[in-house]
């Protein structure tokens, strides 16, 4: 089976290609999946250095989300709502392979006309920018949002929930390009964080008022104060930029706002029965159409897998990125 198998910590992503990676054999509630497509994340990158608060023992095989099918020759627990050849979509350790085994409560249906590329980077971005806007921010129709590294593979999705829940979008990126990208996917308003006073530009676009919800990927919240409204809502989902924020409390207080924090792989151990929710709002979504994954332009292969994490790495992507492993990635049911 070929497989991306780490053997050694790296500095730089230097991962080995290995094309003999032994067949995963499924324990209790798991089942054998054949993966056709897989998404990279940035805690890929971060785990093969080691900076990953998962921390796998070597040698393992990276990768996390993935879509596929549940493979002929799998076997299937008791209670579990798949047969070989369903397609699913979800999550474990080691989509980038062939083969991987995922525990059957980290699995759904892909959604009708979706195909396995649209599918593979679904579990963790959708379900996090859903709850973070609803469960977490409380968003409302009329909410003016502020989506930060919006053409990522959060932020993208961001854009469009919102949009579609009935807020108002201002697309926050670094470049025209990634800008462009979330102006073709439903943001009202686009701006950008690179240039000095891009606050500024935000209170006019909102008539002075601020914004209602910062929804931010990347640790911007002290930035994101300055264009804040009278009880906004400030939501940390992750810190893509690297620096963990020291944020002025003063701030908080003068602004009377908000600040939330949202941990969605922390929900199976804490709020388990919350996370049907969310996957039946989003699937529901999805199917309809008024909702679609975004795909960056480059497909990698397992024979690039390293050039696509060091552009993921570098910034240089939006929407999520996808690894073809087998099959036809771009098949819909």
């Amino acid at each position: 089976m070929r497989g991306i198998v780490v053997n050694e910590l790296q500095r730089h992503s230097k991962i080995p290609l290995s094309k003999n990676a032994s067949i995963p054999k499924p324990g209790e509630n798991e089942v054998l999946c054949d993966v056709y497509s897989a998404a990279m994340n940035f805690f890929d990158v971060l785990q093969t250095q080691g900076k990953y608060q998962h921390k796998p023992p070597l040698p393992f095989i990276l990768g996390c989300e993935f879509a596929g099918k549940i493979a002929k020759d799998s076997p299937i627990p008791p209670g579990c709502p798949f047969k070989p050849g369903d397609r699913v979509f979800g999550a474990g350790q080691g989509s980038y392979a062939e083969k991987m085994v995922v525990n059957i409560n980290s699995l759904l249906p892909i959604p009708k006309g979706l195909s396995y590329e649209q599918a593979a980077g679904l579990y963790i971005t959708w379900p996090t920018s859903y709850e973070g806007l609803v469960g977490r921010a409380d968003l409302k129709p009329g909410d003016i949002v502020l989506v930060t590294a919006a053409a990522g593979g959060v932020g993208i999705a961001a854009v469009q929930l919102a949009k579609v829940l009935g807020a108002t979008v201002i697309a926050a990126a670094g470049s025209a390009a990634k800008l462009d990208v979330a102006k073709r996917c439903g943001a009202d308003f686009t701006v950008d964080y690179t240039k000095a006073g891009w606050q500024q530009d935000v209170l006019k676009m909102t008539k002075g008022k601020g914004v209602d919800i910062v929804y931010d990927p990347v640790g911007m919240i002290t930035d994101s104060l300055k264009c804040i409204a009278w009880k906004g809502r400030a939501i940390v989902v992750g810190f893509a930029a690297g620096n963990i924020e020291k944020v002025p409390m003063n701030l908080v207080l003068l602004k009377n706002v908000s600040i939330v924090g949202l941990h969605w792989g922390a929900y199976r151990f804490k709020e388990v029965g919350r996370i049907p929710e969310v996957w039946k709002a989003l699937l529901d979504l999805l199917s309809s159409g008024k909702v679609e994954p975004v795909v960056y332009s480059k497909v990698y292969s397992l024979d690039t897998v390293m050039e696509g994490l060091t552009a993921l790495e570098k910034r240089e992507t939006w929407g999520k990125v996808i690894v073809s492993v087998q099959g036809d990635g771009k098949a819909k049911l």
